[in-house]
């Protein structure tokens, strides 16, 4: 088998940022290695998620109850893993996703009370990797970013995009859960949190590269 390396975090917290600058650098190496970012808007099989994020089921996150949303993902997941990436990771490919089961258990698990999150945690992980039989991440790196730092980010994204924030994005007290609910998952699970804020000021991209490319090297060669 091949490695799935995962990076997670809130919205906002900079990791499509951080993808591009990984990928750039593993391709400077001359390392093979293929992308995966997930949700899939333009497949079909990411209909629901977009109804869903789009204010199609209500317009705020827990019109879609935690179990209920987290289907709408791993089904898509299921499609990816199917259709395109199977073969390669079967043959040892190393694989970089933006997103994964992971952000099922950050935004769809902060819709829970703290004390029933566990028991989501291990569901989710069994649907997807024991009824549907998807890979297993052998690293997770969870960017953490302050959620107001997060928000000025994300505000500055739609500006310069002209783009507009979906249901989750546009809820403030939805995005501060998920941060508590990230800092849950990743001690639950067991993922590497790269803190993005270090003495009251946000980290350098390039700093916050460094360390998240020392670990997927590590992991890689390990």
């Amino acid at each position: 088998m091949g490695k799935l390396i995962v990076l997670e975090g809130t919205d906002g917290s900079g990791k499509s940022t951080q993808m591009e600058r990984l990928s750039a650098h593993l391709e400077a190496d001359g390392i093979d290695f293929r992308r995966l970012r997930f949700p899939r808007y333009d497949q079909d099989s990411s209909a629901l998620i977009r109804m869903y994020l789009g204010g199609a089921f209500g317009d705020k996150p827990d019109d879609v109850n935690a179990y209920a949303a987290s289907t709408f993902y791993a089904v898509d997941r299921f499609a990816s893993f199917k259709e395109d990436w199977k073969d390669y990771y079967e043959q040892g490919g190393v694989l970089i996703a933006d997103r994964y089961t992971t952000s099922n258990a950050v935004h769809q698990g902060s819709k829970l009370p703290k004390d029933e999150r566990a028991d989501f945690f291990r569901w989710l992980y069994d649907l997807e990797f024991e009824k549907m039989r998807l890979p297993r991440p052998d690293l997770v790196l969870c960017l953490d970013m302050p959620i107001d730092a997060a928000e000025r980010l994300m505000r500055r994204r739609e500006h310069d995009t002209n783009t507009h924030a979906d249901i989750h994005e546009r809820d403030d007290s939805y995005l501060r859960e998920c941060r508590k609910t990230a800092a849950d998952a990743a001690a639950f699970f067991g993922w590497q949190t790269v803190p993005c804020v270090k003495d009251g000021e946000i980290r350098s991209i390039d700093d916050i590269h460094n360390e998240i490319y020392r670990a997927v090297r590590a992991c890689m060669e390990g």
